[in-house]
């Protein structure tokens, strides 16, 4: 299935969210959808570290979303 995935960074004052970094790949399931984006989380160039990640199929609807560990517990699993 095609997902698409979007890295953001959240302002706490209105919970505005700023896309930092987003693509689009072929992922068998949910679960592989959400080991692409743990990769792409430790290797994508994004201008900011971002705060959350949202997956959402072909249609436009979330299928997943979390909030990222910060960098330094990365090799931990960036996403919950």
């Amino acid at each position: 299935m095609k997902v698409v995935i979007e890295f953001y960074r959240t302002r706490v004052a209105d919970d505005a969210h700023a896309v930092v970094g987003r693509e689009t790949v072929d992922a068998a399931d949910r679960d592989a959808a959400i080991e692409i984006a743990r990769h792409l989380a430790r290797t994508l160039n994004m201008p900011q570290w971002p705060d959350a990640v949202a997956i959402a199929d072909a249609d436009g609807t979330t299928i997943y979303s979390s909030i990222i560990a910060a960098p330094a517990d990365i090799d931990k699993g960036p996403i919950s």
